[in-house]
């Protein structure tokens, strides 16, 4: 349900990973929140075993998903609608910069 774009991801400084309560508090949400986004694959730990640990690409991902929620006012199937969208578009415009035919 996503696209694997590390382009997107900010940097951590020397703390490449973030456990889940940091990464909730960098992301101004609750744990339960973040938890829900990784039960509805709309984010993926960067790291799993033996915790949870996540990274810059999703912590832009996050704050995409609340922008979208903000901004549109959308429950979270809509916004899991947007975010594929997105992906999607994403991965045309690396495919034509690839083939040489972006403009």
């Amino acid at each position: 349900m996503r696209s694997e774009d590390s382009k997107t991801g900010e940097w951590l400084g020397q703390e490449a990973w973030l456990a889940l309560d940091e990464f909730a508090r960098a992301c101004g949400v609750d744990r339960g929140f973040i938890i829900t986004l990784v039960d509805e694959e709309l984010v993926r730990p960067a790291m799993v075993a033996p915790d949870w640990r996540f990274g810059g690409a999703e912590l832009a991902r996050v704050r995409r998903i609340r922008r979208l929620q903000r901004d549109f006012d959308a429950n979270l199937q809509s916004t899991a609608v947007m975010l594929d969208l997105l992906d999607e578009i994403d991965h045309l415009r690396r495919t034509l910069e690839c083939a040489g035919l972006a403009g």
